[in-house]
């Protein structure tokens, strides 16, 4: 069974070796082990830390193994993005250019950079060991966020993003990169996204601030502008089923789309209820799979079982109050895995 918790410093020879296991692109997850070490020393600390409002917090989460007591995942949540360092994107607008001498009405597809200082919560991060995904594995690495959010209004703003990764070949090679950033900052891809992992000061310095006009890209740039690496296509189609819609920006390294959704309209969250364990049984429990947390301030989460007993109270099986770590009468929050129904096409 695997249960997801909070990151700790015991976690970092794991996490390090599983960044090796990534494709390129997952900036969370850094090949770079002093800055892996700070990002798990910067979430320890932002757990423990009193918050009354966002302040750009990071929590990082992993999913681990109870059987074999190790780390198979990691996902995170940043409160707010902006602040002393700003969330830089695309913006993609329509101008047009028309002459009536000729004629001619051309619409045009224009880049332009957006500088936000005060933006929303972003959840990121996310990446599964390969023998791990399945039997729902992923969707609770991702959804268990938003009941945490949740849980906790005042640490999160009220509108969360999530950049979606763009198209990136496996060497490390990004189209829209090459034909583009590569120009302005005379380096790849990855040590690029590397960097802005560290310090995001180098792209105001460098990134050019006019509008771009995606025609005049090669047609190889102009291909993946709003595309997603073909890996993240099923993480995007269940962020839609949540909820999350365009937001008609891009990131601006390899020009994968951002989405957003309010927090309190995200589709789990809705459907999520608090309840008191009103008993535990020994047996299975015959249920459409559960997101469960405790509301301990030690978190924890797992997919489960739920009924509910005369009381109103929930039910669990044994497996899951031992995952959880709660007994009779403690709160756990829950809702369903999945949609009950699939969600019409948003974006």
């Amino acid at each position: 069974m695997v249960i997801i918790r909070p990151a700790k410093m015991e976690d970092l020879d794991r996490l390090f070796e599983l960044a090796f296991s990534a494709d390129y692109g997952l900036t969370s997850l850094p090949r770079d082990r002093e800055l892996l070490k700070r990002r798990i020393r910067e979430s320890v600390h932002g757990f423990q830390k009193h918050v009354d409002q966002p302040g750009g917090e990071l929590y990082v989460f992993v999913m681990e193994d109870l059987e074999t007591d190790t780390v198979v995942g990691t996902s995170c949540i940043v409160s707010k993005v902006g602040g002393f360092q700003p969330f830089y994107a695309y913006r993609i607008e329509t101008c047009v250019h028309e002459s009536r001498t000729l004629g001619i009405r051309k619409e045009i597809s224009t880049l332009h950079l957006v500088q936000e200082h005060s933006g929303p919560s972003e959840i990121g991060g996310l990446f599964l060991a390969p023998e791990y995904r399945r039997h729902g594995n992923g969707r609770l690495l991702s959804l268990f966020r938003f009941l945490f959010m949740s849980a906790h209004p005042e640490r999160f703003e009220p509108v969360v993003i999530a950049e979606m990764r763009g198209v990136v070949h496996p060497d490390g090679m990004s189209p829209f990169w090459e034909n583009l950033g590569r120009h302005f900052f005379e380096m790849d891809y990855p040590a690029a996204d590397l960097l802005s992992a560290m310090d995001k000061r180098f792209i105001a310095d460098l990134m050019p601030s006019c509008p771009i006009y995606i025609p005049l890209l090669p047609r190889s740039a102009q291909e993946v502008v709003g595309e997603v690496h073909q890996q993240t296509r099923p993480a995007l189609k269940m962020l839609q089923d949540e909820g999350f819609e365009s937001t008609g920006m891009v990131d601006i390294f390899e020009a994968g789309p951002i989405i957003s959704c309010p927090l309190e309209e995200i589709r789990i969250v809705k459907e999520s209820h608090n309840s008191r364990v009103e008993d535990i049984v020994a047996g299975k429990i015959e249920s459409p799979l559960y997101l469960i947390t405790h509301m301990k301030e030690d978190f924890r989460a797992c997919a489960g079982n739920i009924d509910f007993g005369p009381g109103d109270g929930a039910l669990l099986t044994s497996r899951v109050a031992s995952a959880l770590d709660v007994k009779i009468g403690d709160w756990v929050r829950f809702g369903p895995l999945k949609p009950s129904a699939p969600r019409p096409e948003n974006i």
